[in-house]
């Protein structure tokens, strides 16, 4: 399978400021990401683990070690433009890309700097607005839109830049419930239906339960890294660095602490009722017998 990031022992410091020290984030960092997977990256502020997503599109450049996308070293200035249209990015505060009055326009904004013909642009901006479900609201302000409204609009206008990859660094934090779950649902049907690469950066635990990967950091280094069910399970190992778990794994921990026996892996809501279903159910058929 291709590969879309790759990180060489990478280290990065934040430059000495007037009153600070140079502080040092990662050291001998290395990670593989694959083209088409999703993959959630979690950890507490302060972790690393948006510093190292602007790694992923030469935002930030390493200080030691290298980061390839798609083959191409971030270091080497000739390959910026061909990196930036292979990786887009998605921040916290959608307020913070958009930049016109009125939707469509916002959305061919980067097909537009990056000299893409008039026709086409018109194709991408409708393409992409229909891909995130807000074609219908082509023509409204942004600034009268929804909190998960306008941060679709953003992705979309991501996506007519056509990514490879997209990177969405905690791009659910400002929303309610409802916007968050139209924006997971969004990422997730790019993912699934355009083979579309998805680094989702949080510290909300429920949000990863459906990528294909979890990446968990802490301390600038990389404390679990596997399937959810795999990440989830080592409690103890979360635990240790101030992190929690879906709270259908923290209801199986506390029960398995009292001697039940469970597995820990169930994450749904629906695998965790009949995992506590069937550890009553044999203990009750026991009895009886």
């Amino acid at each position: 399978m291709e590969q879309a990031i790759r990180v060489d022992n990478l280290t990065y410091r934040y430059p000495k400021q007037e009153d600070t020290r140079e502080t040092e984030v990662f050291s001998g960092l290395d990670l593989n990401i694959e083209q088409g997977s999703f993959v959630a990256i979690l950890g507490h502020n302060g972790c690393g683990k948006s510093t190292l997503a602007k790694h992923f599109n030469a935002i930030l450049l390493p200080s030691g070690g290298k980061v390839w996308v798609y083959g191409k070293d971030t270091t080497v200035e000739e390959e910026l433009i061909a990196i930036r249209r292979a990786v887009g990015m998605v921040f916290q505060n959608p307020d913070n890309q958009i930049v016109s009055n009125v939707v469509e326009e916002d959305v061919a904004f980067a097909p537009e700097n990056l000299g893409v013909e008039p026709e086409e642009i018109r194709r991408r901006v409708d393409e992409a607005l229909r891909m995130v479900g807000m074609y219908e609201f082509r023509k409204h302000a942004p600034h009268l839109l929804s909190g998960g409204q306008k941060q679709r609009v953003a992705i979309a206008g991501v996506i007519a830049m056509l990514p490879k990859c997209i990177v969405l660094d905690e791009p659910t934090a400002m929303l309610d419930p409802q916007g968050r779950r139209e924006v997971l649902e969004t990422v997730h049907r790019l993912n699934r239906e355009r083979d579309i690469t998805v680094i989702l950066i949080t510290h909300h635990m429920r949000e990863a339960v459906d990528a294909d990967r979890v990446i968990v950091m802490s301390g600038g280094k990389i404390l679990a890294d596997g399937t959810p069910r795999q990440v989830f399970s080592q409690v103890e190992l979360l635990q240790s660095a101030q992190l929690t778990v879906p709270e259908t794994t923290q209801l199986l921990y506390a029960l398995q602490q009292q001697g039940v026996d469970v597995p820990l892996d169930a994450l749904s809501v629906e695998e965790c009722v009949q995992a506590i279903y069937r550890a009553f159910g044999a203990g009750t058929a026991s009895k009886e017998k």
